[in-house]
């Protein structure tokens, strides 16, 4: 059994220096912790809040994440898929995701708050009813992806093709047409 750590602030935490007890982690709060490059596999956060924190390239594996709240945080580079799958949830507000990946998940109802998703596959996601409010979608990928009721009316940078992807009832707006449309190479005048 694993230890049990809950209601507690850990701050400027490195890793690298003085590594986090593998724990589940209940109602914790980390400040500018540096995991980056760090193995966090088989961890357990449950309603945990991560601010400003660098996770960068951090391993995953069966890391449980339960209502977890990124707000500033660095995150490039993630296997989300490796993750438990199990109550998987997150929020995402200010933070860096390039380059990482959700293939393959269920996240019904995730929200992205100005945030930038570059690079980032979404590749055969369930992503109904998800917000990207104020997020550069440069470069990201939607094959096969669950869209519908997604909403990204405030998302900007992003190519959809529909005729690949789940739509149905999702929110665009007129500037974000471009991005749906960019396949047939054709010119749209405000």
């Amino acid at each position: 059994m694993s230890e049990y750590i809950e209601d507690q602030t850990f701050t400027k935490i490195n890793q690298q220096e003085s590594p986090l007890r593998l724990a589940d982690y209940e109602n914790c709060t980390f400040v500018q912790c540096d995991f980056s490059n760090a193995d966090l596999s088989g961890f357990r956060f449950v309603a945990c809040t991560f601010s400003g924190c660098d996770l960068s390239l951090c391993k995953l594996t069966k890391t449980a994440f339960h209502d977890a709240k990124f707000e500033d945080c660095k995150l490039m580079g993630l296997h989300f898929e490796d993750c438990n799958e199990f109550l998987l949830s997150f929020l995402f507000e200010n933070c860096q995701l390039s380059y990482s990946s959700f293939t393959g998940l269920k996240l019904k109802k995730i929200r992205f708050f100005r945030s930038v998703l570059q690079e980032v596959d979404f590749s055969a996601c369930d992503l109904s009813s998800a917000v990207f409010d104020d997020c550069d979608l440069d470069r990201a990928v939607f094959d096969n992806t669950n869209l519908e009721k997604a909403d990204f009316r405030l998302a900007f940078n992003y190519t959809i093709l529909p005729e690949n992807n789940r739509i149905k009832k999702a929110k665009f707006s007129l500037n974000g047409l471009p991005g749906l449309l960019r396949q047939f190479d054709i010119e749209i005048e405000s």
